[in-house]
């Protein structure tokens, strides 16, 4: 039997040890979702809303424990793991009452029929969950397929597997047995899951190359594919712009929750016009962070989420040094327990550089200098990945040519981070496929069927 052990990356010290699913707990698992589908699929889509309103309440009373397990497992200070768990019933109650409403449409047929068109849940969803915001994401992903019909094998990442746990049991607690199931495990267990022909649609948050893998498996069996993967999302600084105010911006994009956003900056071009002073600004910045476990208020930038990721980190920055880029701060693994790294400025990157091309996912700055916003625009959109950018600019025409040039899910004008409840994008290249929020994402969770009902029979 296989197991689990996750430590605290703040302290190292245990924070517990599951057992690692196997092949017979994933069949268990899909078989036990596969019998309850036709049962709940029947249930009217306003009965199953309210059952996910009394899954967002048991969650909401739970919450507390949640976020400190979050912090605990991953390192997220605890007023933002707070926030995750307050977003992930948010997008559960927003379900609730949208999976109601939701449908297609009627067709304009002869006098003698009735043409329409009718949604119906897949089957059974696959939901492979990330470990860096480990309960909104699930929760939008669970609450979108079981709303709409479908049953639910829940995977969370074995970084956070307690998190997830404790998640599924509040959601299965509230919904009918086989509604909502739980396996826990490590790769091997994920790709068990989603080899299986009894998972209808896999949906998965998370790396590029784990998503390409569960791509190939799934057009083995058939099932449809959600995938949100990596990415390298660029921040233009556009001449003209406060330095200051754009390296606070540069700042949140590329520290918060210590770079592990799945939207974080991990690359800037920066015009030369203001090149020094916000390099000064964003160094200063970096530098008076207050770093510590996610249990201290005071901190702003906690640690990685584990050893292996945080090794990952700083060869990326020992590789881009070693090609020539400076450091400005931090870039050294500090001593101590825990898996802390210093909020990092590297100046002097250009994009060959790994540090540059691929994902980081640490609080890591690399910076470019351009001639142009054109050379920014050119370097920002040449690359494999497209799931967001980053424009800071006072030219009205450079950020509309931006937001049309750029190949990504989403483009964000003068703010890293915000927008509207409700928006749902769709990542482009190797950074994934399907809408994967919003109500667009219950769509995703439904398939159409095209129905025509002959009324006169000869």
């Amino acid at each position: 039997m296989r197991t689990i052990t996750v430590t605290d990356p703040a302290t190292g010290g245990p924070v517990g040890t599951l057992t690692a699913g196997d092949a017979a707990d994933v069949e268990a698992a899909v078989a036990a979702a596969r019998a309850a589908a036709p049962g709940w699929a029947a249930v009217p889509a306003a009965e199953r809303g309210a059952a996910l309103h009394r899954a967002a309440a048991a969650i909401e009373e739970r919450a507390g424990e949640l976020a400190a397990l979050v912090t605990a497992e991953m390192g997220k200070p605890l007023a933002d793991a707070r926030g995750g768990v307050a977003a992930g019933t948010g997008t559960l109650r927003q379900y609730a009452e949208l999976g109601p409403l939701h449908g297609a449409r009627s067709l304009q047929g002869g006098r003698d029929a009735a043409d329409f068109m009718v949604r119906e849940p897949y089957g059974t969803v696959a939901a492979i969950t990330p470990w860096n915001d480990p309960v909104a994401i699930a929760c939008g992903l669970i609450g979108a397929a079981a709303v709409t019909g479908n049953t639910v094998v829940h995977k969370p990442s074995e970084r956070t597997p307690h998190t997830g746990a404790l998640l599924t049991e509040l959601l299965a607690g509230r919904l009918p047995d086989g509604v909502v199931n739980l396996v826990t495990g490590d790769g091997a267990t994920g790709e068990a899951l989603a080899a299986h022909p009894g998972a209808d649609v896999i949906a998965h948050v998370g790396s590029t190359r784990t998503g390409r893998r569960i791509a190939e498996l799934a057009a083995r069996t058939g099932a449809k594919v959600l995938l949100e993967n990596g990415g390298a999302d660029p921040l233009i600084v556009d001449a003209g712009v406060g330095p200051a105010w754009a390296a606070e911006q540069a700042a949140i994009g590329c520290f918060a929750n210590a770079g592990q956003i799945c939207t974080s900056v991990e690359r800037v071009y920066v015009h030369a016009d203001l090149a020094e002073e916000f390099l000064d600004a964003l160094t200063t910045r970096a530098q008076v962070l207050r770093t510590g476990p996610g249990t201290d208020p005071a901190t702003e930038l906690g640690p990685l989420v584990d050893e292996r990721h945080r090794a990952q980190v700083h060869e990326q920055v020992e590789k881009a040094v070693a090609d020539g880029a400076r450091v400005r701060c931090g870039g050294a693994i500090p001593g101590g327990p825990g898996c802390f790294y210093p909020a990092t400025v590297l100046s002097g990157c250009d994009d060959a550089m790994a540090v540059m091309a691929e994902e980081t996912f640490g609080p890591v700055a690399p910076v470019r200098t351009v001639g142009s916003f054109d050379e920014a625009l050119e370097a920002a959109a040449a690359s494999r990945y497209g799931l967001a950018a980053t424009v800071l600019t006072r030219d009205l025409a450079h950020a509309q040519r931006a937001w049309r040039t750029l190949a990504v899910g989403t483009v964000k004008i003068n703010a890293v981070f915000g927008g509207a409840p409700g928006g749902a994008a769709t990542p482009r290249r190797a950074s994934g496929r399907g809408f994967g929020y919003g109500p667009e994402l219950l769509d995703e969770m439904t398939a159409v069927k095209v129905v025509h009902l002959q009324a006169v029979i000869p």
